[in-house]
């Protein structure tokens, strides 16, 4: 199994337990899908005596994303100037990551970040935005979004800001 963390963070985004892809070999799309937690029943075989009173339990359930649940991100909002100004800053930290650690995606990421982030601001309407448990200002934002039928969600993870690593 792999576990994808935020190159400057380091805390934990996704793994592919999750099925994702890789798109235009600049992001990951990693499809999620909400989920109920909470609310277990736990018998644990006690019977309560007569005299006893029944214990007020709080037991709802909540509805959660999977990926958003599993890996504590919390979520974050962005307008249009915050998120340019943020981006710049976070883009520029992750060309040089790469000119560091591996130059050879230097000039795909120069060469895709530009019109994928112009959509991004595009639409920035679409989005939901995550930061990861830390809640490193600097880091990783992750994009939430639907698919075409309006229900179903997925994320964007910037495929050039992760460091694998191996279960």
């Amino acid at each position: 199994m792999l576990l994808y963390r935020d190159i400057i963070s380091g805390d934990e985004l996704f793994s592919d337990a999750f099925p994702m892809k890789v798109v235009d070999d600049f992001v990951y799309e990693v499809d999620c899908k909400m989920i109920s937690v909470g609310g277990e029943n736990i018998d644990i075989g006690a019977n309560p005596s007569a005299e006893d009173a029944p214990e007020d339990v709080d037991d709802a359930s909540q509805t959660v994303n999977n990926v958003v649940y599993s890996f504590r991100l919390q979520q974050t909002s962005f307008d249009k100037k915050s998120y340019m100004t943020y981006i710049k800053g976070y883009m520029k930290a992750v060309l040089k990551h790469l000119s560091e650690n591996n130059p050879e995606r230097v000039a795909v990421f120069q060469a895709k970040a530009p019109a994928f982030i112009k959509s991004i601001i595009s639409n920035i309407g679409d989005y939901d935005f995550y930061v990861s448990e830390s809640m490193d200002p600097d880091g990783m934002v992750a994009l939430l979004n639907y698919r075409e039928d309006g229900i179903t969600p997925y994320f964007i993870f910037f495929r050039d800001g992760l460091k694998e690593e191996k279960l």
